[in-house]
């Protein structure tokens, strides 16, 4: 159906008067006229009857008047979806107990009437298709090429840098440590089930094992975080790597321990992504925003991968 003939038809039925609806909507009584025939003869119903005093709706055009302003509000409502500014920003986050979600509820804490869609895309490069593609508006990734390899149009900047923590029960051998150094735990097995080769977090796991001899078994299948903790708190063999704002809950009687590592501190390098012409205002806020909150982990003992610098 034509909206434009829709409009006119809710313009006409408005001030009663086809003259007066062509002033209204800028254009001349003849396309009026047109329109309101052309969507007569698409509805086969007559809509308006002419009368010394104008333009009158018939019993049809008072039935089609309701629906034709719900047509209108639905334009309406379809524009505003997609026009900058008017809709929420979609952010992808990776997973919504990771540092990323954490990052974005501070920026909502400081930013409240900025309206928000988070969602959770697998990997970088379906990330940074989506943000190409206008599908989302930024997602914050560990970039693993250099920002000259980046499609045309993206842009990355590095925003958070995250301590990485050791997990272990409470009858592991390093469970009593307040902090450990790699060469501790090389020789130790860290279970990660659920890395998958070829994404950035398996890039990085990989080269931190590389560079510290350590061995990191990802056989699975991974069932998610709260069987994860189970096996966790009930071996005296086995631990694992968690971020040091990643979110965990688990029973009380399950004596986790968490246990900062240091010389050198291996972070975790969170960048923002996003489209260098995408004109959402609240991309700017955002951007804003990250850029004046503390980077992260400040020492300068650290560990990162190559290509994150």
């Amino acid at each position: 159906m034509d909206l434009k003939a829709v409009r006119t038809f809710v313009a006409v039925a408005d001030v009663g008067q086809f003259q007066e609806a062509a002033a209204e909507l800028s254009i001349t009584q003849q396309a009026v006229s047109k329109r309101i025939a052309a969507l007569e003869k698409e509805l086969g119903a007559r809509l308006f009857t002419r009368t010394a005093r104008g333009a009158r709706l018939t019993i049809d055009g008072q039935a089609f008047l309701p629906h034709a302003r719900e047509l209108l509000r639905a334009e309406e409502r379809a524009a505003a979806s997609v026009r900058p500014g008017r809709r929420a920003l979609r952010v992808d986050v990776i997973g919504r107990r990771l540092a990323p979600a954490d990052l974005l509820r501070g920026f909502h804490r400081a930013h409240p009437g900025v309206e928000l869609d988070v969602v959770t895309l697998f990997d970088a490069d379906a990330a940074i298709a989506a943000v190409r593609t206008g599908t989302i508006d930024a997602s914050f990734r560990a970039v693993t090429v250099p920002a000259r390899r980046l499609p045309g149009g993206i842009e990355a900047t590095r925003v958070h840098d995250e301590p990485i923590q050791l997990l272990t029960g409470p009858s592991h051998q390093l469970a009593a440590a307040r902090e450990v150094t790699p060469a501790e735990f090389a020789g130790h097995r860290i279970w990660m089930p659920g890395i998958v080769p070829g994404t950035e977090w398996a890039a990085y796991y990989d080269d931190l094992a590389a560079a510290f001899g350590i061995t990191i078994d990802a056989i699975g299948p991974y069932f998610g975080p709260e069987p994860l903790l189970d096996t966790i708190a009930d071996s005296s063999t086995l631990a694992t790597f968690v971020g040091e704002r990643t979110r965990l809950v688990w029973p009380a009687d399950y004596g986790l321990r968490r246990i900062a590592v240091r010389h050198p501190t291996p972070v975790y390098p969170h960048a923002l992504i996003w489209h260098r012409d995408n004109p959402h205002p609240a991309l700017s806020a955002l951007r804003d925003h990250l850029a004046s909150a503390p980077p992260g982990h400040r020492d300068t003992d650290v560990w990162t991968p190559q290509w994150a610098w």
